[in-house]
């Protein structure tokens, strides 16, 4: 697999990371740098982690997949993207009222809350032969950048729920376009 379409789908992952990092910036109003790395290093160690898990949960069934592997593929990353772009436009993201989201169960929530769809993405990797371990490396290191951007710009942007739901928009399209490219690569389309 080629870097960009690694960076490409990092970046597309990381988009929840990201809108959950603004929202919490802009209810947090001040960031510690305390807070900025226990959000980004939760995230990002999530993100990585449950790439991995779903590499290695597809790997135990490639053999018997083969030759749909790659509908398979288009599937999860469509149906990921698409969740993606209807929970953006469905309703804006709620914020915390009061509590740390850096911290305790409501960091853990949101850690695994935000990694889901890196899940699937790793499934498709296993699916399509794709060794995972420089994909899960870019994708956690992205999801932690992104983060804390997205806690320091929401500390100093404000209300900015648009800003974070577009994105996820953006995030979505983009994982449905990969998976366009992948069946298109396997001479479908």
């Amino acid at each position: 697999m080629e870097f960009s379409t690694i960076l490409l789908i990092a970046l597309a992952l990381a988009v929840d990371a990201f809108a959950v990092a603004l929202a919490a910036g802009v209810s947090l109003c001040q960031v510690s740098s305390r807070q900025v790395f226990r959000l980004a290093w939760h995230f990002g160690f999530f993100q990585a982690g449950m790439n991995i898990l779903g590499w290695l949960g597809g790997i135990t069934v490639r053999s018997w997949i083969e030759s749909f592997d790659h509908w398979l593929a288009f599937g999860l990353l469509a149906f990921v993207g698409g969740k993606m772009i209807w929970e953006a436009i469905r309703e804006a993201k709620e914020e915390g009222e009061g509590a740390d989201p850096t911290r305790g169960r409501t960091l853990i929530t949101l850690s695994i809350a935000t990694s889901i769809a890196s899940l699937a993405v790793g499934l498709s990797f296993a699916v399509l032969g794709i060794s995972v371990w420089l994909p899960s490396l870019v994708i956690g290191l992205v999801a932690a950048g992104l983060t804390a951007l997205g806690l320091r710009l929401g500390c100093l942007l404000g209300a900015t729920s648009r800003l974070g739901s577009r994105a996820e928009i953006v995030g979505g399209l983009v994982l449905i376009a990969i998976g366009l490219k992948i069946i298109y690569e396997h001479g479908v389309l």
